[in-house]
């Protein structure tokens, strides 16, 4: 859809579901995860749904690296979930995390030295986790009594928003520094879900899913610092899984 939420297509209509698109950096195929043929698998498309092709028999959460070339994502290969990463026609599928714990939810630093990721491995909750894209140097971003999850770099490599159960009641969109610092919640919504922000191309927004009207998660805009909120789809169903088309020298989508 349009970043003010006009102009909504289908693009995937198989009997099996599809979900966690992302954009190649140039913006000629979404990535995204389906178990279509009864399997969970990667995929790629033309941003109108077409030429669809498999990567890999297994995985979802597919992240594309800065620069196009690899894609990283989580896989259950030994019964947990852990980061990969394969090149962008699916060859060369190399294991990035190996530990008992559940890692998923990869996201690239912009200038593709870093992945954030969310882990439970230190605890029976989930924490924002970093490394290198070798798989080498963790670190532990967040370390609250709440679960946090579902990190995105800002497009300047500075900020980190993610999701936090926020005092175990709510859940809210919260931003802090690439180092974990200042961590602080934009939302503020005392009643309802947010999570999974996305940020637009040029950093001056954020897109999210919310319930806060409803039973159904709604797709939500607010200005970075989580002024202007407001919901551009209004439907009796659940859309959520926002992520934003590159900034390109034509029109600007968002998905």
């Amino acid at each position: 859809m349009n970043p003010d939420g006009s102009n909504v297509q289908k693009l995937t209509d198989k009997p099996g579901r599809g979900i966690t698109p992302a954009w190649a950096p140039d913006g000629t195929k979404i990535a995204f995860a389906s178990d279509r043929d009864g399997n969970w698998g990667i995929y790629v498309m033309t941003p109108d749904g077409s030429n669809v092709q498999r990567l890999s028999y297994g995985g979802q959460d597919p992240a594309w690296s800065p620069d196009g070339t690899k894609i990283a994502f989580r896989f259950d290969r030994d019964g947990n979930w852990d980061i990969y990463v394969m090149n962008a026609d699916g060859s060369n599928v190399q294991r990035l995390t190996d530990n008992p714990a559940d890692d998923w939810g990869p996201t690239w630093s912009p200038d593709g030295t870093s992945i954030a990721f969310t882990s439970n491995r230190n605890s029976n909750k989930w924490d924002i986790y970093v490394m290198n894209a070798d798989g080498s140097n963790v670190q532990r971003l967040t370390d609250n009594p709440v679960d946090d999850w579902g990190p995105t770099w800002s497009p300047d490599g500075t900020r980190i928003a993610f999701a936090s159960d926020h005092l175990a009641v709510d859940t809210d969109i919260y931003v802090m520094n690439a180092d974990g610092s200042n961590q602080h919640n934009i939302t503020n919504d005392p009643d309802r879900g947010n999570w999974e922000p996305t940020w637009s191309p040029d950093g001056t927004r954020i897109a999210f899913a919310s319930e806060r009207w409803g039973e159904f998660s709604e797709i939500y805009v607010m200005n970075a610092d989580g002024s202007n909120q407001h919901n551009i789809t209004n439907n009796p169903a659940d859309d959520c899984e926002p992520a934003w088309s590159p900034a390109l020298p034509a029109t600007t989508e968002e998905r």
